[in-house]
C-alpha cells in the first residue's frame, strides 16, 4: 500500500500532459500503471483525489501565467506608445543680454521664439513659431507676454493666442503708469493631431525680451484622447 500511494504522489507531482510541473517547464508523459493502480484499489482514493486536485492548480497556473503575460505585453505596447508620443515645449523669445524689442508692425506677425528650453516629440518650429500637435488629446497652453509702452500709443500689449489661425484667448494690455506692462493666460484645450498652434502680434504692438525671458509660450500633452 506504501508503494502505491508512493507511486500515485510521484505521478500527480510530475503534472501529467501538462506545460507546466511543480519542478519547471516539461512534457511528461502519462504512467499507465498508476493510473491503474488508482483506479483498481479503493483505498487509494484520497491518492487520486490529490492528483485530481494537482492537475486543477497546474491548469489555475497555466492560465493564470497566460494571462498576466498578455497583460504585461498590452501594458508594455501601452507604454511604449506613450512614451513616443510624449510632447512637450517651452520656449523664450530671446536668449539676449540687453532688452531687445519686437515691433510694433504694420501687419500682424507671427512670434517666433528662439530660446528653446524643451521641445520634447520636436513639434515646435523655431522658425515659424508654430507648435504642430502631434496627437489628438487635452494639452495645457500657457502664454506670457511682456513689453515696454510704445511712443504714442496707449496700447501697450495686444497679443493673440491662435488654434489654426483662430483666436483662442487674446492677451490686451494698456499702458499704465510704471512703464512695464505684462499679461499671462493659461488654458486647457482639446486639439486634434495636426492643429498648428501659435501667438500672433498684432500690428502696433510690441514685446521686448532678454535674458530674464518675459515672454514665454509653453505647451504639453495632458492626456490623449484618440
Amino acid at each position: 500500500m506504501r508503494a502505491i500511494f508512493l507511486v500515485c504522489l510521484l505521478h500527480a507531482a510530475f503534472g501529467q500532459d501538462k506545460n507546466f510541473s511543480w519542478y519547471g517547464p516539461m512534457n511528461p508523459t502519462s504512467d499507465p500503471v498508476s493510473d491503474s493502480l488508482c483506479a483498481a484499489d479503493l483505498s487509494s482514493c484520497g491518492c487520486c483525489l490529490m492528483k485530481k486536485q494537482m492537475n486543477r492548480l497546474e491548469m489555475y497556473f497555466n492560465i493564470t501565467v497566460g494571462e498576466m503575460n498578455k497583460q504585461l505585453t498590452t501594458t508594455k505596447l501601452a507604454l511604449n506608445n506613450m512614451r513616443a508620443t510624449r510632447s512637450a515645449f517651452s520656449v523664450a523669445l530671446n536668449q539676449d543680454a540687453n532688452l531687445a524689442c519686437y515691433g510694433p508692425y504694420t501687419t500682424d506677425k507671427f512670434i517666433t521664439y528662439q530660446h528653446v528650453f524643451i521641445n520634447m516629440g520636436n513639434n515646435y518650429n523655431a522658425v515659424t513659431g508654430i507648435f504642430t500637435v502631434p496627437r489628438s488629446g487635452v494639452y495645457s497652453l500657457a502664454l506670457t507676454v511682456y513689453t515696454t509702452p510704445v511712443l504714442g500709443t496707449n496700447l501697450a500689449i495686444c497679443t493673440n493666442l491662435l488654434v489654426n489661425s483662430n483666436l483662442l484667448s487674446g492677451l490686451v494690455e494698456r499702458s499704465g503708469p510704471d512703464g512695464e506692462d505684462s499679461n499671462s493666460v493659461v488654458v486647457a484645450v482639446k486639439l486634434r493631431a495636426g492643429d498648428q498652434v501659435g501667438a500672433s502680434l498684432l500690428k502696433g504692438c510690441s514685446i521686448c525680451d532678454n535674458i530674464n525671458h518675459y515672454n514665454t509660450f509653453t505647451g504639453f500633452l495632458l492626456y490623449a484622447t484618440d
